[in-house]
């Protein structure tokens, strides 16, 4: 029996003595996802708040952004597609099951838009 093992193709399980490193970008992204559970201790923001700021150098603020390093600062209406954007307001224009209020605020804003 032992024979049929050496020739599965089920691979192996990594034994605990193998030298593997975590990923580095994958450890930061779990902190940060830490920081931003609401279901997670104090204790295990506040670990992962220091981690993060040991590893940047900067310090992380509330809103789980580390200061110094800048997202993608645009605004949610300027990264939309103003085709798409137009598309979705004459479809809500059309529906049926919208309301009249509704309605009237998507006449708006693509006249805005165009």
């Amino acid at each position: 029996m032992t024979d049929q093992d050496n020739y599965s193709d089920i691979q192996q399980e990594v034994p605990a003595s193998a030298d593997i490193e975590p990923d580095p970008e994958n450890v930061y992204r779990g902190h940060k996802a830490t920081l931003s559970n609401p279901n997670t201790s104090k204790a295990a923001k506040k670990h992962s708040r220091k981690v993060l700021e040991n590893e940047t150098g900067e310090p992380v603020d509330a809103s789980n952004n580390v200061r110094g390093v800048r997202g993608d600062t645009k605004s949610q209406d300027e990264q939309k597609d103003p085709g798409n954007v137009a598309r979705g307001l004459k479809a809500s224009i059309s529906n049926q099951n919208v309301s009249d209020e509704a309605r009237e605020k998507a006449k708006e804003k693509l006249k805005n838009l165009e």
